[in-house]
């Protein structure tokens, strides 16, 4: 037996996920968190069930970035946080949801990049390279097969 997706329900099963749709076009709509540990927190997900981004196509994915930038803005503007962390996990819910998360200082949100201890490298140029302790970098030779792969199939 197949569980309908909750998601793909749209408005209905908003007040059983506990929040509101405050956007939508033919493609895209917005929701914000009603219970939530930072102001503002909200949801972009595809009208269309897809469980993947890698999965947008057509419109969708032509209007992606255009969606986006313009969500995050105006939720910016609206919490005046600092910025709006922008998460796609995807292993709880099969339908693709992208959080928006604004942030403050000193807020509830895990602004770390790797897990476990983390070793901040000065560069150069004036950033910073962020590693784990705990899991360590990859062989240099790993990530250039990668890479060499990338630029060969994105040619």
């Amino acid at each position: 037996m197949t569980i309908p997706c909750v998601l793909c329900q749209g408005a209905t099963s908003d007040d059983e996920l506990v929040r509101i749709e405050v956007w939508k076009n033919d493609l895209w709509r917005l929701t914000v968190a009603r219970l939530a540990e930072i102001p503002g927190f909200s949801y972009l997900e595809p009208i269309r069930h897809i469980s993947s981004i890698t999965q947008l196509d057509g419109q969708e994915a032509r209007t992606f970035g255009e969606v986006l930038a313009h969500v995050t803005h105006t939720l910016q503007q609206i919490t005046r946080s600092e910025r709006v962390y922008v998460y796609i996990f995807g292993d709880s819910v099969p339908h693709l949801h992208i959080h928006l998360a604004p942030h403050f200082a000193g807020d509830a949100l895990n602004d770390q990049m790797v897990k476990g201890e983390v070793i901040m490298e000065p560069l150069p140029n004036g950033a910073q390279r962020i590693t784990s302790k705990d899991y360590p970098l990859l062989p240099e030779e790993q990530q250039l097969e990668i890479i060499q792969r990338l630029k060969q199939q994105l040619a």
